[in-house]
């Protein structure tokens, strides 16, 4: 599209059909290289692939590892890891004295766990490092999420198919912004409800229809906007409870491009032990999207 009939359809209200040209082998080449990217991010010890508990932690003192005897029982780890103890928001750890933790930032003895947000969370080491556990907090319930290296999802992983790089899926869109400081009510895979900033809506032309997709800044500074999609490839050719998509880059001159050849699955499409995000009903396009990741066909 020419920067002119781009400018007059702005103008007129009308949003734009296509982002500014690209050449399309350096456009397959820039897809490809950040789906790379995205893969050995998976990969990592630590990565979405490891995942292999998610334990919600009730108030009182509550002993914690792999045997049947404890309270809360890991899927990993020595039979006795140590103890949990949660009073409202405070959740402290006290390792077993042969239990071979190890804890970061380091710490000894009786620990307070904090979740991180703006830094990074307590991470409790064990397996020779093999395996952890983080705090997390949703919605105000606080919980154990445990990871292993050696967790069958990460061993076993095939590899996420995609579809063929269509430049078509690269879209310019009008960016329309909210009123300052509006949220919007995002619901989980865990029945939790919340608001994340809300800065405007996406508007673009896609399939020869016009679409609108709110858009979520997830934490301020942040160099581009979050989007949470359904649409009518769910299910039946990618993973059922939606796809994420980043823009590339903030809003110039009230435009701004989405790229939904960088469509991905959420870790819930991956593993059993994630708290993904849904689509917000704004977010469900009456549309097929054939770009980007499809569902995951291996272990989870």
């Amino acid at each position: 599209m020419s920067r002119l009939l781009s400018y007059l359809m702005l103008a007129a209200g009308l949003p734009a059909m296509a982002a500014e040209p690209i050449d399309p082998s350096t456009h397959r080449a820039g897809v490809e290289a950040w789906h790379a990217a995205r893969i050995e991010r998976l990969k990592q010890p630590a990565g979405w692939l490891s995942l292999v508990g998610l334990h919600w932690i009730e108030e009182g003192r509550h002993a914690v590892g792999a045997g049947e005897d404890n309270d809360i029982v890991l899927n990993t780890g020595p039979a006795r890891l140590g103890t949990i103890e949660r009073a409202g928001d405070g959740v402290h750890f006290t390792p077993d004295p042969s239990a071979g933790v190890a804890i970061s930032p380091p710490a000894e003895g009786r620990v307070r766990l904090d979740p991180g947000g703006e830094h990074d969370p307590t991470v409790v080491s064990f397996n020779g490092g093999d395996a952890s556990f983080v705090l997390i907090e949703r919605s105000g319930r606080y919980g154990l999420r445990v990871r292993d290296a050696q967790a069958p999802t990460r061993t076993g992983f095939i590899g996420i198919e995609r579809f063929p790089v269509d430049p078509a899926y690269r879209v310019e869109a009008r960016f329309l912004p909210h009123p300052e400081g509006k949220t919007i009510d995002i619901a989980s895979v865990i029945n939790t409800l919340e608001p994340m900033a809300n800065p405007g809506v996406l508007e673009f032309e896609l399939n020869g229809e016009v679409h609108r997709l709110e858009a979520i800044l997830e934490a301020p500074g942040d160099e581009s906007y979050f989007v949470i999609f359904a649409d009518r490839t769910n299910r039946e050719q990618t993973y059922g409870a939606g796809r994420f998509v980043y823009t590339d880059g903030l809003p110039r001159d009230g435009k701004v491009v989405l790229d939904f050849n960088k469509a991905y699955n959420p870790p819930c499409a991956l593993n059993a032990y994630s708290t993904c995000p849904l689509p917000p009903p704004e977010n469900r396009m009456d549309t097929a999207v054939d770009a980007g990741e499809k569902r995951y066909l291996g272990k989870h």
